[in-house]
Order: C-alpha cells, then sequence, then structure tokens
C-alpha cells in the first residue's frame, strides 16, 4: 500500500507551546513549566517564545510517537 500524496497527510507539530502542551497532558501550566525546569520535558527556544517539542509531549505521556503519529519526523540520533 502506497502513501498518501503529501496534500492529503495530517503532519503532527514538531512543537507547540507551553499552554497546548499543558491542554494535551490535563496538566497545569505551572506544572509543564515545572517538568521543563526537571528536564523531563524538552524545549526549544524562539525569540522569546518557549516551544515544547511534541515528542517531548508524547514521551511524558508515554506513547510512542511512531505509534501515534507516522508522519513525525525521525528523532534525533
Amino acid at each position: 500500500m502506497s502513501e498518501p500524496p503529501a496534500r492529503d497527510r495530517r503532519l503532527a507539530p514538531i512543537t507547540v507551546r507551553v499552554a497546548t502542551a499543558a491542554r494535551i497532558t490535563s496538566l497545569s501550566r505551572s506544572r509543564i513549566y515545572e517538568l521543563i525546569q526537571s528536564g523531563d520535558i524538552e524545549t526549544v527556544k524562539v525569540g522569546r517564545a518557549m516551544l515544547v517539542k511534541y515528542r517531548s509531549v508524547l514521551a511524558l505521556l508515554g506513547e510512542d510517537a511512531g505509534a501515534v503519529d507516522p508522519y513525525l519526523p525521525p528523532a534525533d540520533r
């Protein structure tokens, strides 16, 4: 079976904002910041915005990123 054309695929986000990570996990923004501080969630700083790596959120939830979304880019090696 072939992959659907690129225009028909839904791409998973690479990063999400802290508020979105809080909604996805059902945790408070304060708890998300605590997890960031402890290193349990990875972030990227873009200007003044702190973006949470989507893979990191999935890992926190115990989800296999490949099983959840086959269109996520490969993990950093």
